[in-house]
């Protein structure tokens, strides 16, 4: 069986793992935290977890299944699309305990209404979409706890997990001799969503690209290089430069000896320097690609690299994630040296390409050629045209979720995702 093909059984255990991992990641944060300064990144958590279970609750309860809600008033509090963002701040919300009783009230009916002998298999995809609907978010509470100085999250027997093993660098490059490629989801795949809709033919070029993420060490000598100060390694000429004020990456500060620290939540660490950048945008990881004499590959290429131009839920097959093929899960609570996860390699030789850290493409976020619009009509197409693609998945993505033809989008200007990049030689 695929391990994106799951059982009701399976379903319905992820289905009350979304819910339960949510309430973990928030577990530890009093009530002032819970809801937090008003910043155009994030939301206040109180409103979030229960905006997850609303969701949850809309698109399987009520729409799949006709039934009523259970919090009358829950669409006046929790619909993303009609409560303007800094209004969620000003709601008079339900108590963490009520919250969390309405989450698990939800997720207990939908994962016994996907065990029923009846379950329709539009009830069984709504209920996935829901399970990744949690997933999205529970990695946003991760950003939002790293961007507001919180402490790491507490999951035991992730979180407290050994770092993989065979760390160190990975350097070096893989050439593909490229060729017609059949890039997205194909209508036999379990599960997608409506951006990667359909598969089609595509000739890819012959190309390079590194086996593995910038480092920090090689984004570090970048900074040292004058990097934020060379306007002509920027594609905006400096305007966002100018716009920000930036000099290095977001959690990055100088140390007395010359060297550089980053902060991790609310903790400083010295530089690892084999550990992929994290947090930087796609203007510095552009900026960095015209330094280097590099470029970022389109997310075409890197499909093709991650499954060497064939088609797969993943780099090596079909079988899930494990820590010794990728660094997913929120295992370490951190991301892990390019050298670690050699189980994980595809045809290519890439590694990493799922999971430790998204990877921004040269791609803009716009329609496939025969794009078909879900029920959720707000996932993707609101946002063609207005974003940048990334690729492959984070130390803090569930396994579950992540995929070789899924497509992340966020504006090019985004610093506090779990975002990074790996580069392509500029001549084939």
């Amino acid at each position: 069986m695929r391990a994106s093909a799951v059982t009701d059984e399976v379903l319905a255990g992820w289905v009350a793992d979304g819910c339960e991992r949510a309430v973990q990641l928030v577990a530890d944060l009093d009530d002032e935290r819970m809801v937090g300064p008003l910043l155009p990144t994030v939301n206040p958590l109180l409103w979030e977890i229960g905006h997850l279970a609303w969701f949850q609750e809309r698109f399987v309860l009520r729409d799949a299944c006709g039934e009523d809600p259970i919090l009358p008033f829950a669409d006046a509090l929790y619909d993303s699309g009609a409560i303007p963002h800094d209004t969620r701040w000003r709601l008079a919300l339900p108590s963490r305990a009520e919250t969390v009783a309405y989450m698990r009230a939800v997720a207990e009916r939908v994962a016994e209404r996907v065990l029923r002998p009846d379950a329709t298999d539009v009830l069984r995809h709504f209920a996935r979409y829901t399970v990744h609907h949690y997933d999205t978010h529970t990695e946003a509470f991760t950003y939002t706890r790293q961007g507001l100085a919180y402490p790491a999250p507490e999951l035991p027997g992730l979180t407290d997990a050994p770092a993989p093993k065979g760390g160190g660098a990975l350097t070096g490059d893989v050439r593909l001799d490229g060729g017609r490629f059949v890039l997205g989801a194909l209508m036999s795949d379990p599960f997608v969503y409506d951006n990667e809709k359909w598969a089609h033919e595509i000739r890819v070029e012959p190309f390079t690209i590194a086996r593995a993420p910038v480092t920090q060490a090689e984004f570090a000598a970048f900074v040292e290089a004058g990097g934020y100060t060379d306007t002509r390694l920027w594609g905006d000429q400096g305007a966002w430069l100018a716009a920000t004020g930036a000099t290095r990456p977001l959690y990055w500060r100088p140390t007395a000896d010359g060297g550089w620290q980053r902060r991790h939540f609310d903790r400083w660490l010295d530089l690892e320097p084999d550990v992929p950048v994290t947090h930087v945008c796609w203007w510095e990881a552009d900026a960095y690609c015209r330094w280097a004499g590099r470029r970022l590959p389109t997310e075409a290429e890197w499909e093709f690299a991650a499954t060497g131009g064939g088609h797969a839920d993943y780099p090596w097959g079909e079988d899930a994630p494990t820590a010794e093929r990728a660094a997913t899960d929120w295992r370490g609570v951190g991301p892990a040296d390019v050298g670690t996860c050699a189980d994980g390699d595809g045809p290519s030789g890439c590694r990493h390409v799922i999971g430790n850290v998204w990877e921004w493409t040269a791609s803009d976020f716009t329609a496939y050629p025969n794009f078909e619009r879900d029920a959720y009509a707000e996932n993707s197409e609101q946002f063609f045209g207005r974003r940048k693609v990334l690729r492959g998945g984070s130390w803090a993505t569930r396994g579950r979720f992540v995929r070789t033809t899924m497509r992340n989008y966020f504006p090019q200007d985004r610093r506090d995702i779990l975002g990074g990049l790996r580069t392509c030689a500029v001549s084939p």
